[in-house]
């Protein structure tokens, strides 16, 4: 049997963000319960970053929300706090990865890893989306939506989104014909032209449908 069925939790989450709820699902893993969530799945270049949080229900962010409903100044605000007053553990998916396993399982092995990277361990993860994660340290369950339900998974986007987005800008550094600063590696009308013109680099996922495009027509450059 799959690690992950073996270890699935049934618990009656909530369906939208509420502190007091939720720190009573904390209090029954011990205050160890991790949020995990992702930012990158889409994107034709770039690493997956995947995060897990575990707050402290006693000494919460104000403002915590799902990371796309957040103006990037009250990201950064948060992300900062978060690492205050929380325990993180990030992970990445490369682009290799990526087109080995597909974005799927790259981004699961990704949310597992960023799990073991805790320095508190998790006594149980709930985990944004319909899938958990195949070697978790611990039990998990899933949460459709769950970054606008849960603080912790909220958390956990926030971070998630701010480490790639600050990864991405130096990165277009690195390789400023794409614009990765600007765009972040997502299909936009400025990517595919850098793409078009230069071919794919070391940060692209050729195994992506665009990129794959161009590299076939360029001979795998």
């Amino acid at each position: 049997m799959d690690f992950a069925l073996k270890t699935a939790l049934s618990l009656d989450l909530p369906a939208r963000l509420d502190p007091g709820v939720e720190r009573g699902l904390a209090s029954r893993f011990g205050h160890c319960l991790a949020g995990i969530d992702e930012a990158g799945r889409g994107p034709w270049a770039g690493p997956v970053a995947c995060a897990a949080v575990i707050l402290d229900y006693d000494d919460l962010p104000q403002g915590l929300g799902d990371s796309k409903t957040l103006s990037a100044a009250t990201r950064e605000r948060l992300y900062e706090e978060i690492l205050g007053r929380a325990h993180v553990g990030v992970a990445f998916a490369a682009p290799a990865t990526i087109d080995r396993l597909n974005i799927r399982a790259a981004t699961l092995a990704a949310m597992s890893k960023a799990a073991a990277a805790l320095d508190m361990a998790p006594a149980a993860c709930l985990i944004d989306g319909r899938d958990v994660p195949p070697g978790l340290p611990c039990p998990g369950q899933s949460a459709i939506k769950g970054d606008g339900r849960l603080l912790c998974i909220a958390a956990a986007s926030i971070v998630a989104k701010v480490t790639r987005d600050r990864l991405m800008a130096r990165m277009g550094r690195v390789w400023p014909a794409y614009g990765f600063a600007g765009h972040k590696g997502y299909g936009t009308a400025a990517h595919a032209t850098g793409l078009s013109e230069y071919g794919p680099c070391p940060l692209h996922r050729r195994s992506f449908r665009p990129v794959a495009a161009v590299s076939k027509r360029d001979g795998s450059r």
